[in-house]
């Protein structure tokens, strides 16, 4: 059964580690990774940034975008995201500016207003959680730097971005959903709170979009779970690592790597882990080709999407690689460029 949409897919990949690998090897798997999807015909892939995180290996989202970028040759790369609120604006318009000169046509610019996950890692970027509030103001100034008429620093050029337009995007949960309708540029979303207060965040944002030079009309890319396998229950196995790890981020606060599906399932937990644990499991689309199929179009249908980032993790890279491939043959995907280097 395939989708019945012209919808667009992508893939984020957070180079999450796992039990017996190390954070390199997570990164090189994530390279190597890309190349999968791109051969799958997914449209984008991008890869995210955390911070002292054990369980992600991902921190320098642009450095590993350029290597994902030169390790491919069709897929657009980029970030889900740069957390704005880091960086200053200037060196984040130069790093793009560079991976713009170095894949023309190939880079995209996602932006988020996370800061940090802890008190300890805001101090060590010398940020604090006062400062997403300013991330309006940051992004203006991002984007003045490639059009060349800001006011922040009127005297200061970035180069090479200055004159350079690769495409931006504002990750939002709800907040965030007006600051990409006011500046006119693509939305990526998760139903963190939801579907129905996603839905309702993706309609506020078509109301209040005014066009700009970024973008002249809403686009809209949902973001989520998908996990595609012969039956349900293998599917649903497929997200237990990943499950266990936000159950154990909740009550310990940092999120570990990922463990096999039997070890989790053999590990005690407390009556509030088991409870995290299950809820971390709802929500997500996962069964069989049928059943995600059924469920993509209801979304979809609802949502009126233009695109759907699929973030899902697990212990088991090669099921993981077949959950993808599956979905793609149900979204129709036109497989890319033949490789034999994986």
């Amino acid at each position: 059964m395939a989708i019945a949409t012209t919808t667009k897919f992508s893939v984020l990949d957070r180079s999450r580690t796992r039990q017996g690998v190390t954070a390199p090897e997570a990164l090189r798997e994530t390279v190597r990774f890309a190349r999968r999807i791109e051969a799958f015909g997914y449209h984008r892939f991008w890869v995210s940034e955390h911070h002292s995180v054990p369980g992600v290996a991902g921190s320098a989202p642009t450095v590993l975008a350029a290597a994902v970028a030169g390790a491919t040759s069709t897929i657009r790369v980029g970030t889900g995201g740069v957390m704005l609120p880091n960086h200053q604006p200037l060196v984040v318009a130069e790093q793009f500016g560079v991976l713009e000169s170095l894949f023309p046509g190939r880079i995209d610019m996602g932006l988020g207003r996370s800061v940090g996950f802890t008190d300890g890692i805001r101090r060590a970027l010398g940020r604090d959680k006062r400062d997403a509030d300013d991330f309006p103001v940051r992004l203006a100034e991002l984007l003045a730097y490639f059009t060349g008429d800001g006011t922040a620093h009127p005297e200061v050029h970035a180069h090479p971005a200055e004159g350079l337009r690769p495409p931006a995007f504002v990750l939002a949960t709800g907040k965030g959903a007006r600051v990409a309708a006011e500046a006119g540029l693509p939305l990526v979303i998760a139903a963190v709170r939801g579907e129905d207060a996603m839905l309702r965040a993706v309609e506020g944002y078509r109301r209040d979009f005014r066009p700009s030079a970024w973008g002249e009309r809403p686009y809209v890319v949902l973001s989520g779970t998908v996990a595609v396998a012969a039956t349900a229950e293998e599917a649903h196995r497929l997200l237990i690592p990943e499950a266990w790890s936000t159950a154990y981020a909740r009550t310990r606060g940092a999120f570990p790597p990922l463990a096999p599906v039997d070890t989790v399932l053999a590990t005690p937990m407390t009556e509030r882990e088991r409870a995290l644990f299950e809820e971390a499991r709802r929500g997500q689309t996962a069964g069989s080709e049928e059943e995600v199929a059924a469920a993509l179009e209801k979304l979809l249908a609802r949502s009126g999407a233009d695109e759907y980032l699929v973030t899902t993790s697990t212990y088991d890279r090669g099921a993981l690689l077949e959950s993808y491939r599956r979905l793609a043959d149900l979204a129709g995907l036109t497989p890319g460029p033949a490789r034999t280097d994986f």
